[in-house]
């Protein structure tokens, strides 16, 4: 199928012009002024953005979290949601089980994803248990175009890995040119924390917050961040949610600019007060890390826009009430995680509007970053020939109150019910081929691909 889409304000960093696009073969075929060329269909996008797609690079599609409770939205329903809202492309994260080989893990991601991803989708590998593997895992990850991975600092007998195997499992990213991403909470220490409150009887979930406090993000994010610059390895540190964390950060590149950090739009618009009701709502703003007070976020969103932060994922990990009612007579019980792949693009640019984020920024820190951090630029993340043809057209002048009747994924709220967003993806497409269109989904499961990236390469930032 080719379509030519006529007249619409490109933004594509670092251009930005009123052009024309024209796809063929599920690839971008020309890009310009006044193009004419016969086109199965042509989509006139006057008065309309025409951006890459988005790139979500940290999603947690049917993850097992405890007994039958696992994540609502699997590849299907999550990666339709992730498609209302403008995105076409996500990074999802296999997770090693203690014992586990990584080839296992790998293949046990791809059955949950092959036949129902609707956008093309990679992964990243969640290394929990170091013992059990040699060169020969590390080496299958990189024949498989999986070129990041990820390391907890928090939740110890779980996730966690100690200083030693941080230091051990970053010697080998360095050898295999593996990217480390950091989940960046002092976990020990939490867990005193947690202790604590529980013996006093503080059960609710305010201190799941309370006892997660922002100088153990910054202690933490400043531990690995030594780490890697000992090794002289890149480091990318996941949702940053405070100020004190993101702090660190931003002294950190001024010696060093291979250290890379994400937030999420949830440290963007909700704070400590959404969990300080006390009531039942409460329950449902449990994620980690945690909300913080509400004058980080302005400053959260002066790192987006002055690149102390290159990212904006989601961080997409759903729960509907019922599961996280389990804790509801201990906080430590409630299933953590939130529901946000639908809503990047749209709360995003609502900071366009309120001018704490410029128009080509906006792009960056949705696709372009994203594609150039891990391994998928020029394919995505741009508008060029010879790039994939993922394509939003994005109406800039539509508003909605977000609501659980008005979104796609998979779970009975929405922890953003009542803000109101700003733009819209009218259109989606996704390797040439339009599945979104008139609010209705036309794409089918299972047309995403598997995507093999390339290895972290700095001098395209």
């Amino acid at each position: 199928m080719t379509i030519l889409i006529k007249n619409g304000l490109i933004i594509s960093p670092p251009d930005e012009f009123i052009g024309d696009v024209f796809i063929e073969d599920g690839k971008i075929a020309s890009v310009g002024e006044h193009i004419f060329k016969n086109a199965d269909r042509v989509i006139d996008a006057k008065g309309k953005f025409v951006i890459p797609g988005g790139i979500d690079i940290h999603t947690h599609l049917d993850m097992p979290y405890y007994g039958e409770i696992k994540s609502r939205d699997d590849f299907y329903t999550g990666t339709v949601a992730a498609a209302f809202g403008g995105t076409t492309c996500i990074i999802d994260f296999p997770t090693q089980t203690k014992g586990e080989k990584l080839k296992d893990v790998f293949e046990k991601w791809q059955e949950k994803a092959q036949g129902k991803a609707t956008i093309d989708y990679s992964f990243h590998m969640i290394i929990t248990d170091l013992s059990v593997l040699d060169d020969s895992d590390f080496k299958f990850l990189v024949d498989n175009g999986i070129t990041s991975i990820k390391i907890f600092t928090a939740y110890p007998d779980r996730l966690m890995l100690d200083d030693r195997q941080i230091f051990e499992i970053m010697k080998i990213a360095k050898k295999y040119n593996l990217l480390v991403m950091v989940h960046a909470e002092n976990g020990i220490i939490i867990d005193e924390l947690v202790k604590f409150a529980l013996s006093m009887g503080y059960t609710s979930p305010k201190f799941h917050a309370l006892s997660r406090p922002p100088i153990l993000e910054a202690e933490a994010i400043n531990r690995v961040i030594t780490y890697a610059t000992l090794l002289d390895i890149p480091i990318y540190i996941v949702h940053v949610s405070s100020f004190e964390g993101m702090k660190v950060i931003m002294q950190a590149r001024e010696r060093k600019n291979d250290v890379l950090a994400e937030t999420c739009p949830q440290y963007l618009y909700l704070s400590i007060e959404n969990i300080s009701k006390g009531n039942d709502d409460d329950y449902k703003f449990v994620f980690t890390p945690p909300v913080r007070e509400k004058w980080n976020q302005e400053l959260l969103w002066k790192g987006l826009n002055d690149d102390v932060l290159q990212v904006l994922s989601t961080d997409h990990c759903p729960f509907n009430f019922s599961d996280r009612m389990i804790g509801k007579d201990n906080f430590t019980k409630i299933p953590n995680g939130g529901a946000v792949i639908e809503h990047r693009l749209e709360l995003s640019f609502k900071g366009v509007k309120q001018n704490k984020i410029g128009l080509k920024r906006w792009v960056e820190i949705n696709s372009t970053n994203p594609a150039k951090i891990f391994g998928l630029y020029p394919n995505k993340g741009v508008i060029k020939v010879g790039s994939d043809a993922d394509i939003v057209i994005w109406n800039p002048e539509v508003t909605r109150k977000i609501s659980v009747t008005n979104h796609h994924m998979n779970i009975d709220y929405s922890m953003f019910d009542g803000i109101e967003s700003a733009g819209k993806a009218e259109i989606v497409i996704s390797n040439g081929e339009i599945i979104i269109e008139n609010d209705e989904f036309i794409g089918k499961a299972g047309r995403g691909k598997f995507v093999r990236r390339k290895s972290f390469n700095k001098d395209l930032l």
